[in-house]
């Protein structure tokens, strides 16, 4: 078959692959626990779907203009600008069907052939292949485990060329649940700025962060704006307020380039569903009980870091593992127990769910196969027996 060199390259997202087999051996009757998802395993809240309801039974479900609703791009706006301190303008904001279009809306609009992009690693497994699409060349930017991974302006210089002109960053971030700090992205921030470089940041876990008592992540919003030069930021409602099937993303640039955005978008999708937009705009608009909904599965997912990480200390001391700051992941190392067999993470992950029913995602999907993601986005109990089973297999010679 004769294919287009746009899609030549391009292969099925890997976390989506590893949930597909999963449900596969699941439905073949084998008990399977999927820790490979990256969603929130929390139904969205009333308040919110009650809003799409209400929105259906009104009629709103007719096109809407391509960037968004106006009162949702305002809604969106309003709590930017609250947490800024400073006014966000409403129409630099940019509503899309999920997050990964607005990336992608950005990286195809921003990029192309005989551009380079650096991308922070390990990255989420969409950022590069969407490079790709854009014919722009993807530079994996790897910082040192012992920083949890986090890129410096050392590392960047090291890679930067006379054609690097992107650099995305992801805070909190997937698949290690590192966070940047406002004093490191305003480092990486300004070097962007300095050599003329697009920073783009991806901020959809921002709300999902254990630190402190800050309610949000540090993120773009929070740096002096003589600190940032070109930019695009990246956010939505999907992990924030478990709504991942309603596809609602956002971006927040400058008018000029959402115009640019609208452009593309308006040839694609046109614009996001419009019951799903009803719904943000409950989630955006309805900051009370939007914040209530947050701190209710932030409390979840903190306890849950807190269960996974004891329990990797106490049953599997020899996976050493990042220190989970933000979002709902576990990024831990297994090449010590490679051997003839099992020469990477991926047939090391292939091999536990086979063994033991469990599965996970392959460090290969975010750039490094020697470390292996589990997302605890799910019950304490299922938690403790997934665990379980990876530390009766390990000490038991399974996959060691």
């Amino acid at each position: 078959m004769r294919l287009s060199p746009n899609v030549q390259q391009l292969k099925p997202s890997a976390t989506i692959a590893v949930s597909t087999r999963a449900k596969e051996l699941a439905a073949a009757g084998r008990d399977i626990i999927n820790l490979g998802a990256g969603e929130p395993d929390f139904d969205t809240p009333t308040f919110i779907s009650d809003a799409a309801v209400k929105g259906i039974r009104d009629g709103a479900t007719r096109y809407t203009p391509p960037p968004g609703l106006p009162e949702l791009r305002k809604a969106i706006a309003d709590g930017l600008s609250a947490r800024a301190g400073r006014t966000v303008d409403w129409q630099g904001v940019m509503v899309t069907a999920g997050a990964k279009q607005a990336l992608f809306n950005a990286i195809f609009t921003l990029f192309g052939p005989g551009d380079e992009v650096l991308v922070a690693a390990p990255y989420w497994t969409s950022y590069p292949a969407l490079v790709d699409l854009a014919r722009a060349t993807p530079v994996a930017a790897q910082g040192d485990a012992d920083r949890d991974f986090r890129v410096t302006p050392e590392i960047l210089d090291g890679l930067h060329t006379d054609a690097t002109r992107g650099l995305i960053l992801n805070t909190p971030c997937n698949p290690t649940g590192t966070v940047y700090s406002v004093e490191e992205l305003t480092a990486l921030a300004e070097w962007a700025r300095d050599r003329d470089v697009w920073l783009i940041c991806d901020e959809i876990y921002g709300n999902i962060y254990f630190d402190d008592d800050a309610a949000v992540a540090p993120g773009l919003l929070d740096l002096h704006r003589d600190s940032l030069g070109q930019h695009v930021l990246v956010d939505g409602a999907s992990k924030s307020y478990a709504m991942t099937g309603w596809r609602i993303g956002f971006s927040v640039t400058s008018p000029e380039l959402t115009k640019k955005f609208s452009a593309l978008q308006s040839q694609i999708t046109s614009n996001a569903a419009t019951p799903s937009q009803m719904a943000a705009l409950a989630a955006f608009g309805d900051t009370e009980a939007a914040a209530a909904s947050v701190r209710s599965m932030v409390s979840a997912f903190r306890r849950r870091r807190d269960l996974v990480t004891e329990r990797f200390r106490r049953l599997l001391p020899d996976l050493p593992f990042v220190e989970p700051r933000g979002a709902f992941y576990l990024f831990f190392r297994v090449d010590g127990l490679f051997d003839d067999e099992i020469a990477g993470a991926t047939d090391w992950c292939a091999r536990m769910l086979e063994e033991t029913g469990v599965a996970l995602v392959p460090g290969a999907a975010f750039g490094d196969d020697r470390w292996v993601r589990m997302s605890y986005a799910s019950s304490d109990e299922v938690l403790e027996e997934a665990i379980d089973r990876l530390a009766a297999a390990v000490g038991s010679g399974v996959v060691s």
